[in-house]
């Protein structure tokens, strides 16, 4: 894996996403937290990450809202949701802003962790096809 994956988590729940950061680190990721989407989208607006884990239910603009916000701005970026309260029709309003997985609190760390590095080939991948079309 060239580099390492850069990983914007957004989730509420501070002390979750402490520790989630100190796994990614020692899985050799370079994660960075905000606790809603407001703040994800104003750092966004200034640096770029490889995948955005998001959760749903978040206070002020939730992951919805924010899924929708992004989108707009960068199609390309996938976003793995990872939440513990869903409903139906909240997963799929996020479905049509296509996420690349979606995953239910409490969550094995080695499956988020292969759904990141997938996630992450596959836009590695879509990228190398996309400039071998060009030549």
């Amino acid at each position: 894996m060239a580099g390492r994956i850069r990983v914007l988590l957004i989730d509420d729940e501070t002390v979750f996403v402490d520790g989630l950061k100190g796994v990614l680190a020692r899985r050799g990721m370079e994660a960075q937290s905000v606790n809603d989407g407001l703040k994800a989208l104003d750092l966004l607006a200034n640096e770029q990450f490889d995948i955005i884990v998001l959760d749903l239910r978040m206070p002020g603009m939730d992951g919805v809202e924010f899924l929708k916000a992004f989108r707009q701005r960068n199609a390309n970026t996938p976003v793995i949701v990872l939440t513990g309260h869903v409903s139906i029709k909240q997963l799929g309003e996020a479905m049509k802003e296509c996420v690349a997985e979606v995953l239910l609190k409490p969550c094995r760390i080695d499956t988020l962790v292969s759904c990141i590095e997938n996630a992450h080939e596959r836009k590695v991948c879509a990228i190398a096809l996309e400039v071998a079309e060009k030549f």
